[in-house]
């Protein structure tokens, strides 16, 4: 297939009605895994929180739910339309600055691969299965420093989700998000600014703290040192003052999931 007729073929995607409609119900689902997530990583502050925080902890609850393997279709469904969506972004990508246009598409590529993972994790619950990020990101840890320059690859992974972090910050602080929204004037639109600023610089937070136990892992050559979302919350907690920034955190990525609510409702699609 010629770039020019992908492109036409994401074009004639994207201008199809049911696709836009399963990619904002993927929104919707974004949203309600972050308020879980953020419900959990509250519950870890105050005491309690038997469940992981992250993705997998948040899909388990929603599987405990009644009716919850519906939900849990819907969650598989609403995040590969987003996937497939942003694909469809990557290939329409038109800026004529080359290096723009690329960064671009590599932002687009990576953001899908984020939604599909978290609904592969859905599926593999819905499946029967049992994921958990924590042992995963150590599995894959204890994988990289058995290879030959492994632990290169471990702090080049570390710094890439680090950097995200940080990419979800600055997005965060310079509403630099409005770009992907119609947003409305007067009170409402008021509150989305300040629920994307809030839940972006939170989100950021988290996953840039992911990140860094990835350096500290490759630098102490320590598997068990490295873990996804949860275990960046609970080294949050494990800081002076830690417990109040893991509860301004959690809160953080429950205002985040109700801007992914407001999200689904006002993203330019």
């Amino acid at each position: 297939m010629t770039s020019a007729s992908a492109s036409s073929a994401a074009d004639k995607a994207q201008d199809s009605t049911a696709f836009r409609v399963a990619a904002r119900i993927g929104y919707v689902v974004l949203g309600l895994l972050h308020l879980l997530i953020g419900a959990i990583a509250i519950s870890i502050a105050t005491g309690g929180g038997g469940e992981s925080a992250d993705q997998s902890g948040a899909i388990q609850q929603v599987a405990a739910a009644p009716a919850g393997m519906l939900l849990l279709w819907v969650i598989v469904i609403g995040l590969a339309a987003l996937a497939v969506w942003q694909i469809a972004d990557a290939v329409a990508e038109r800026d004529p600055d080359t290096k723009k246009r690329w960064a671009h598409r590599a932002k687009y590529v990576g953001t899908a691969v984020a939604y599909g993972a978290i609904g592969a994790t859905a599926l593999t619950a819905v499946l029967g299965g049992r994921s958990e990020s924590a042992d995963s990101s150590r599995t894959l840890s204890a994988q990289l420093m058995a290879m030959p320059g492994g632990v290169f690859v471990l702090v080049l992974i570390g710094l890439v989700v680090a950097a995200v972090g940080v990419a979800f910050v600055v997005r965060g602080v310079t509403k630099a998000f409005l770009k992907r929204l119609s947003s409305p004037g007067g009170e409402i639109g008021r509150g989305i600014r300040i629920f994307g600023m809030v839940g972006y610089i939170a989100k950021g937070i988290a996953v840039g703290v992911a990140g860094i136990l990835f350096l500290v892992a490759a630098s102490a050559h320590d598997p068990n040192a490295a873990g996804g979302l949860d275990a960046a919350l609970r080294a949050l907690a494990g800081l002076p003052f830690g417990q109040f920034v893991l509860w301004l955190v959690g809160a953080g990525l429950v205002v985040y999931g109700l801007f992914c609510f407001a999200r689904a409702r006002y993203a330019r699609m």
